[in-house]
This record gives structure tokens, C-alpha cells and sequence, in this order.
């Protein structure tokens, strides 16, 4: 009979999203500029629901807002 393996993923990477983003789109932006502004715009969601339902795919996820603009590559180890 087949022994079960147990298997447990650790993520160590973290993503952080700077705040605030771009507030609409413009022709030229690259995917990575459109992203950002979608995910800053969903942190801004009026309802608490949409709210909590977006930080609870942030903590399954791995990703982060960051409130006042980038994050220094030196800094990111100390962010909580």
C-alpha cells in the first residue's frame, strides 16, 4: 500500500504593491503599469466586503500595499 506524502509549499516571496498607483490607463502603459493600477484600485474598493475579500486573496497570495510609494530593494526584508 502506498504511504501518503506529506507536502506543506513555503512561500518566501512577497509582493508589494506601492501605493498609490496609476489612476487610469494610458496608451503605452506596459502590462506591469496596468496591473499596478488595477490591484491599487481594488485596495481602494468603497465596500468592506470587497475589501476583506481582496486582502484575504492578498494573504493567500503573498502580496502586500504599501502605503507612500516604492519600496527600496534593501528594505524589503524588514517590511511586516
Amino acid at each position: 500500500m502506498p504511504q501518503s506524502i506529506e507536502y506543506q509549499k513555503m512561500m518566501t516571496e512577497i509582493v508589494y504593491i506601492n501605493l498609490p498607483g496609476p489612476s487610469h490607463p494610458i496608451d503605452g502603459m506596459t502590462g506591469g503599469e496596468l496591473l499596478h493600477g488595477f490591484l491599487a484600485d481594488l485596495y481602494t474598493a468603497p465596500s468592506a466586503d470587497i475589501k476583506s475579500f481582496v486582502m484575504g486573496l492578498c494573504n493567500k497570495w503573498n502580496v502586500r500595499y504599501v502605503e507612500g510609494g516604492a519600496v527600496a530593494s534593501h528594505d524589503i526584508g524588514k517590511k511586516k
